[in-house]
């Protein structure tokens, strides 16, 4: 996996089992900005004024450290970030609220933890409790016959995605429910993968001039799975 390679890693302490190998992997620069882009459907400048700036302008990160790859929890956080984006929602506030989770639910990365699920994101719902200034956009207050906000039905969405384990958005459907195209850290170092199977491998395979049905033989997959991982990499 590109840019996993790091000589020293700081290792915090989630309230969780401890000792499983694959928990040191939850933090190891794994996943290169375009990439984490992609995978959140966002734009590649969101990521990186969210992972290496305060808000839009402040660098948070050490000059020699700056492009630096994203881990897998800071992963599944610009996926929420991401839904915020698509409402303008600035970057300020949005770190704000993330600083206030933090605090009160005592999490490291709130985003990413199981209280957000289940507590967290009802308060994000409303950033003006965090910068009581803003100022959202009317457009962007599209009531359902339920009565929910319009980016609270796609934040809904997006947590869908998620399965949880010890406390944590352990694995990621990042296709959506429909797609078999996972990310899980414990399985091919995070890379997104379909039955175990790393989708750049898929790609590769596919792009030496392989057939098909000898793909769906050596990996026992069948021709949805394949075809789900060739599409999730570009490849129709």
């Amino acid at each position: 996996v590109r840019g996993r390679g790091v000589t020293k890693v700081v290792m915090p302490v989630l309230a969780a089992v401890r000792g499983e190998p694959w928990r040191r992997r939850l933090y190891l620069p794994a996943y290169q900005v375009s990439d984490a882009a992609r995978y959140a459907r966002t734009s590649p400048q969101t990521v990186a004024n969210w992972h290496y700036r305060n808000g839009d302008s402040v660098p948070v990160l050490p000059g020699k450290e700056h492009r630096r790859p994203l881990s897998y929890l800071q992963l599944i956080e610009v996926a929420v970030v991401a839904v915020f984006r698509q409402f303008a929602v600035p970057l300020r506030s949005i770190r704000r609220a993330r600083e206030y989770m933090a605090q009160n639910f005592n999490a490291e990365y709130p985003f990413a933890e199981y209280k957000f699920k289940t507590d967290g994101y009802h308060l994000l719902m409303n950033v003006r409790e965090f910068e009581p200034e803003i100022q959202i956009p009317e457009t962007l207050i599209v009531l359902d016959q339920g009565g929910q906000l319009g980016w609270e039905r796609m934040m809904v969405d997006r947590l869908f995605e998620f399965d949880y384990e010890f406390d944590l958005a352990l694995k990621w459907h990042v296709a959506g429910r429909q797609s078999p195209v996972l990310i899980d850290p414990r399985i091919a170092f995070g890379a997104p993968t379909v039955k175990g199977v790393a989708t750049w491998i898929l790609k590769g395979r596919y792009q030496a001039g392989e057939c098909l049905a000898d793909m769906r033989e050596d990996f026992g997959l069948t021709e949805d799975e394949l075809q789900f991982g060739l599409e999730f990499e570009g490849i129709r």
